[in-house]
């Protein structure tokens, strides 16, 4: 079970990986396909609902070129 805290986070995360990705003209969809996570996996992680593990980030980050600090800027 997650604390508050830790919703709270996994909602900024995800809304902040849904800005970076719309700026980078990506759907979830292309963003499944070439990070070979699935559509719903992509889609739960931007609405907070799951916690991505580091090698996911990374794989994210790889897959929309940009630095993984990006994606954790949100902090």
């Amino acid at each position: 079970m997650l604390k508050y805290r830790d919703e709270k986070i996994l909602t900024q995360f995800g809304k902040h990986l849904k800005q970076v990705r719309a700026s980078k003209k990506a759907t979830q969809e292309e963003l499944a396909y070439t990070s070979g996570l699935s559509l719903s996996q992509i889609a739960r992680i931007e609405t907070g609902k799951i916690n991505p593990t580091l090698c996911t980030i990374l794989e994210i980050a790889k897959n929309l070129n940009v630095k993984p600090q990006v994606l954790l800027s949100f902090l």
